[in-house]
């Protein structure tokens, strides 16, 4: 787990890239783990899916929201999202809290680092579904609007089996987040932005990039032969609060400080 104290290791942004995120709302790094954290990472992630198939414990995105475990597991689509897999599992408790991972949300956020929450976010080979276009903040309603998400993949991904597309940019501009006629989704983005200038951050597995709570963001769905297992850690300063409630969003094991510095 990283100190709350001392130095910062070598692994930091240069001032491009931290000028990169400011301006366009993400920021594609590349390969961060290590290929044996990333069979470890791959281990536990498959158990945890499996167990959470026997239980109930994920939800299926691609289909209305149900409790019912068989309508779940037998849609034609799937789009499975665990949340908090840090309470579930040690070694994604550990994971977000990465040295390397840190350093990087340190330059972008700032020093003191609170988690606001993780999710793991599966599509299987052939039947994986589409998530839509969405800024996370319109649906967590954060205040200020300054968290940044890592977005962590355990397989290589490319636009055909669900990489992650943004739109550069767009970080700058909260939207209405209302129910679409059109999709699934909660946003009706087609009529309010051109996603042709979406640019697609394909990544080598252990690979790594950033984006804003308010830059529009999408991810394909998969018919490939080829799993997709990504995994988002979602990090903000202490002192953020909750638009609805308008409390502060307090420090406890689901959402511990990360790292502080004086």
């Amino acid at each position: 787990m990283s100190e709350t104290q001392g130095e910062k290791s070598q692994t930091t942004l240069t001032q491009d890239q931290i000028n990169h995120f400011r301006q366009r709302g993400y920021l594609k790094v590349g390969k961060v783990l290590t290929d044996e954290e990333i069979e470890v990472y791959r281990r536990e992630y498959d158990h945890e899916f499996e167990r959470a198939r026997q239980d109930g414990r994920f939800r299926n995105l691609a289909i209305d929201d149900t409790q019912d475990l068989q309508k779940k597991k037998e849609a034609p689509k799937q789009m499975l999202q665990i949340m908090q897999m840090c309470e579930r599992n040690i070694h994604f408790r550990r994971l977000v809290y990465h040295d390397k991972i840190l350093d990087m949300v340190e330059d972008l956020i700032g020093p003191n680092i609170q988690l606001f929450h993780d999710q793991a976010l599966f599509k299987p080979a052939r039947q994986g579904g589409a998530v839509f276009w969405h800024q996370d903040n319109g649906y967590w309603k954060c205040s200020p609007a300054n968290l940044i998400s890592c977005w962590l993949t355990l397989d290589e991904v490319d636009v055909s089996n669900g990489a992650m597309q943004v739109i550069p940019g767009s970080h700058l501009t909260p939207m209405l987040h209302e129910k679409s006629e059109s999709t699934s989704a909660l946003f009706d983005i087609e009529s309010q932005v051109d996603t042709k200038t979406a640019v697609i951050n394909e990544l080598p597995a252990g690979g790594v990039m950033f984006h804003h709570c308010q830059t529009l963001h999408y991810t394909a769905p998969n018919s490939t032969d080829r799993q997709r297992r990504a995994f988002a850690i979602h990090f903000m300063p202490p002192g953020t609060k909750s638009m609805h409630s308008g409390a502060y969003l307090k420090v406890g094991f689901d959402r511990p400080m990360l790292r502080t510095r004086a």
